[in-house]
């Protein structure tokens, strides 16, 4: 056998299981099909793949005789099979994998011990696992569910924060020009316009007469943004990149941030927001009703200058409230000149199901819905706050996805 075909071979037998292995065996001219690193792949996989059982069996999880029985209850057990998927799994693969554990197998396990919820990959599936069961999590464990809760929020910071910054600044600070010169703040547009006049036929130069530079000055709460987020199960991944997001709105003078959460209830997290994503998060119950046009209702009263404010629903639109009056309230507040739109999903896992018809129906008002990535949202606030028209802005934001 080429070496190629012994590759694929290992491959297939590592997706198959153990149950594949005698017939692809005929295949592999006499030669092992799993070197000694594939076995510890092959048996940190069919800890969670090979069987549904959740009870444990004395043999363990590397058991090749009886691997159907799982992890089992045993902490050393789980500690080694963390520490095994972490080692031979890129981090992508490695959070599946976690996610999987609980579940398939019921691992809720993972999150009650501190020792072993120290060796969990923190990701936004896991914050979401935290979040959903955070009434359930031990006293001993709870410091060490905020730590790995933190590693997450920073992390998403430090991915959008200085987009977001930069997105804000660059659309709020080109409104009027500054005799400050600043090479950062250059208005290249302006002052080749401004001296087309001063052009030098014979050396074929500019001379500028006057350059212009923007205003970095920033007015305090020149804008209102006011995200409305749906705490639906369905939108776990959602909740967590919007509130962070808020966080992140929060910390800049120039806007007036306020961040609501909702089911069949309101909860206004605005304050958490400023003061520590981390405990903001933990105040998000998921799952529930939901009642969108009540929470639409609250943050009405936060506009004072609808020219001004920038209006954003994080949800998949399911109303169990009163469909109609939601939908008219949305309409009359885009009416009134407040940059109105829906996210149907914020997260890098595409748009889950959402109410089309609903979502068909703002459509044709000309407020758009469709999913957005994080990445893409610096994007959308700056256009939104530009006065980009915002159909166009979330088609161009999109690149075609459906809507």
């Amino acid at each position: 056998m080429t070496t190629l075909e012994q590759e694929q071979l290992k491959r297939w037998r590592l997706i198959l299981g153990e149950a594949s292995a005698k017939k692809l065996q005929g295949y592999s001219a006499g030669s092992e099909l799993l070197d000694e690193e594939a076995l510890l792949m092959d048996e940190a996989l069919a800890a969670i793949y090979d069987g549904t059982s959740t009870g444990g069996s004395d043999d363990g999880a590397g058991a090749s005789s009886s691997r159907k029985a799982g992890l089992g209850p045993s902490a050393p057990k789980l500690a080694k099979w963390l520490g095994d998927i972490r080692t031979f799994f890129p981090p992508d693969v490695v959070s599946i994998i976690q996610a999987d554990a609980i579940e398939r197998k019921g691992l809720k396990q993972l999150l009650f011990e501190p020792e072993l919820l120290s060796q969990v990959k923190p990701d936004i599936q896991m914050v979401a696992t935290l979040m959903a069961l955070k009434g359930k999590i031990p006293e001993k464990t709870k410091e060490t569910a905020r730590q790995l809760v933190k590693a997450v929020v920073d992390e998403i910071v430090k991915r959008l924060s200085q987009d977001l910054r930069r997105a804000v600044t660059g659309a709020l600070n080109r409104r009027q020009h500054s005799p400050l010169p600043s090479s950062t703040g250059l208005d290249w547009h302006t002052t080749i316009r401004k001296n087309l006049k001063h052009f030098d036929q014979e050396r074929k130069l500019l001379i500028p007469e006057k350059v212009y530079f923007f205003d970095r000055a920033r007015r305090s709460k020149e804008w209102t943004v006011i995200l409305d987020i749906d705490q639906s199960g369905s939108m776990a991944g959602s909740v967590i990149y919007a509130s962070i997001i808020g966080s992140i709105f929060a910390s800049m003078p120039a806007l007036e941030t306020r961040v609501v959460a909702f089911d069949t209830e309101v909860v206004d997290l605005s304050e958490q927001c400023a003061n520590d994503p981390v405990d903001m998060l933990f105040g998000i119950q998921l799952g529930g009703g939901t009642d969108i046009n009540k929470s639409i209702a609250y943050c009405e009263s936060f506009i004072a200058e609808p020219q001004k404010t920038l209006f954003i629903l994080v949800s998949d639109l399911y109303e169990g409230g009163n469909r109609t009056a939601m939908i008219q309230r949305l309409v009359d507040m885009h009416q009134a000149g407040v940059k109105t739109l829906c996210l149907l999903a914020l997260s890098d896992q595409g748009v889950p199901s959402y109410d089309d018809a609903i979502a068909k129906r703002l459509a044709g008002h000309g407020i758009p819905c469709f999913g957005c990535s994080p990445d893409k949202l610096p994007e959308l606030i700056e256009g939104a706050l530009k006065g980009y028209d915002l159909v166009h802005l979330a088609d161009r934001v999109k690149h075609g996805s459906r809507a």
